[in-house]
């Protein structure tokens, strides 16, 4: 499993890997701390609704998720990787249309 992550990030170091993963974990676990001030700051609680709590949490825990993936990584020394991997996500999110060049 490791070596097909390996493979597939196109990654060659074990320690380069551990990094990575580590930063995947971290960053996962901070950007949900960051969501519970700010839902306290608007007073967003069990008694909110839970769609809206559900629609809150995907608004602010996505792009959260997205700068601590870059600050985490760059503090572990893997900021090349996860700059190349957040255009890679950023793209998939904006797809442009394939536009067809006439001969």
């Amino acid at each position: 499993m490791f070596e097909k992550l390996k493979k597939r990030w196109n990654i060659t170091s074990n320690i380069q890997l551990i990094l990575i993963l580590i930063t995947f974990s971290v960053t996962g676990s901070l950007s949900v701390l960051v969501r519970n001030p700010i839902f306290e700051y608007f007073s967003i609680g069990s008694d909110t609704h839970i769609l809206l709590r559900i629609l809150l949490s995907i608004l602010i825990i996505t792009p959260t998720y997205q700068v601590l993936l870059l600050i985490v990584g760059s503090l572990l020394g893997q900021f090349p990787f996860f700059w190349n991997f957040e255009k890679k996500m950023i793209g998939r999110f904006f797809k442009k249309k394939a536009v067809k060049k006439s001969v």
